[in-house]
């Protein structure tokens, strides 16, 4: 197997790899344009041989990104993932890749290419101008890209992956808002008669997330012992209502709720059981605690649209409703309980995701543990200067008690 650099311009090279003869004897060779450095274009060559060596280059042909995407899309991630992140994943394979980058052949696809993608959807939005992506959106994009070249390289199309080579945008990481328990409190005295209430309690009681929340039936509580069973959410796919299974096995979880959250769910069923007897055979009997009026499963997307309503009218600080869950999980820490336990009633599969993600430090905890630490040296210097007399005493001392702290 035989490989050589040939110079195409100032900083343009092209990487050629010799893989014998065609049957009707012409040289079959694979043929990728770096642009860069000849170190680069060197380091290209190496990865080339290498793959071809193993048998791993096949020449991609005239495969263009956008059949590789759709490819990718129907026989790799169909069954590998959830439908909600199917849906998503098409959505951005439809929307922003396949039109800024389909119409590439897969082989020459170069990190430029890619970079100029990123650049433009920053500066110009989506490829119909309609305003600039957030770099949070870009990195989505990006992550996507990324997994299906990976693909690419592992099914022998390219010897690299360019997009390993590209930096998406640097994101600037959201801090959910500060809210304390007098703010929670607030929160739940203003909205007392909405049905935004028995949620809002939920998530403040429990850390639950919303779709666990929407999902919930009362088949899953237990009001005499105070718990819950977590085991399903309420997604939205293309408009459609689905329930499915936790993400993780942690996911599913029981969970202990304070004596408040018991209290108004006992309040909620008697409400609702009035609505079901008045509505009679128009009810949606779905055993669902937190649903629209009628029974029926209450759309995500419309929850959090009717509570950032409520935000405003009732001219509460701006949240979000996830943050509520951050709110429980920050007071779990504050009053010192165990990560674990903070990890098991979040259903996070590691206390590393709880604590990174959920709980922030407060001056409360910081003030604390000074206190703790200036607690913790002034025994030990206690300790040290006791331990300093017993050792400095002369044998068959007479000293007493009292003499002893004279000194």
């Amino acid at each position: 197997m035989k490989g050589h650099i040939r110079r195409r311009g100032k900083g343009r090279w092209a990487v050629v790899v010799d893989n014998g003869q065609r049957p009707d004897g012409k040289r079959r060779q694979k043929w990728v344009t770096i642009h860069g450095t000849k170190r680069d274009a060197e380091r290209e060559l190496g990865k080339m041989l290498v793959a071809a060596n193993g048998g791993g280059l096949v020449e991609a042909g005239r495969t263009s990104v956008r059949e590789h995407l759709i490819r990718w899309l129907n026989e790799e991630i169909t069954h590998r993932v959830s439908p909600t992140t199917l849906w998503r994943y098409r959505d951005i394979v439809e929307r922003a890749l396949v039109p800024v980058l389909g119409g590439h052949r897969l082989s020459r696809l170069q990190p430029q290419d890619i970079q100029a993608a990123y650049n433009g959807w920053i500066e110009n939005g989506r490829h119909d101008g309609r305003g600039g992506l957030s770099p949070q959106t870009v990195v989505h994009h990006h992550r996507v890209l990324r997994q299906a070249l990976a693909q690419a390289v592992r099914w022998n199309l390219i010897a690299a992956n360019p997009a390993e080579r590209v930096r998406p945008p640097r994101v600037t990481r959201y801090e959910p808002r500060v809210l304390d328990e007098s703010a929670a409190v607030r929160l739940i005295d203003a909205l007392e008669n909405s049905r935004l209430l028995v949620p809002v309690v939920l998530a403040v009681a429990t850390g639950m997330r919303r779709g666990e929340i929407l999902a919930l039936r009362w088949t899953d509580v237990d009001l005499g012992r105070g718990t819950l069973l977590v085991c399903r959410s309420l997604a939205q796919v293309k408009g459609n209502l689905r329930f499915k299974d936790p993400k993780s096995a942690k996911g599913t979880r029981t969970v202990a709720m304070p004596a408040f959250a018991v209290e108004c769910l006992r309040r909620h069923r008697i409400k609702q059981n009035e609505v079901r007897l008045r509505l009679g055979p128009s009810y949606h009997d779905g055993d669902l605690i937190c649903c629209r009026l009628d029974g029926k499963p209450w759309a995500p997307a419309t929850f959090t649209t009717v509570f950032m309503d409520a935000i405003r009218r009732h001219k509460l600080p701006r949240v979000r409703f996830h943050d509520l869950r951050h709110a429980h999980a920050s007071w779990s820490a504050k009053y010192g309980q165990h990560p674990k336990t903070v990890s098991e009633r979040l259903g996070h599969s590691s206390t590393k995701i709880t604590m990174d993600t959920y709980t922030s430090i407060s001056p409360d905890l910081q003030e604390r543990a000074a206190k703790q630490l200036d607690q913790a040296f002034a025994a030990a210097r206690e300790t040290s200067f006791a331990n300093r007399l017993q050792t400095d005493e002369p044998a068959g001392s007479n000293l007493t008690g009292d003499s002893r702290k004279a000194l």
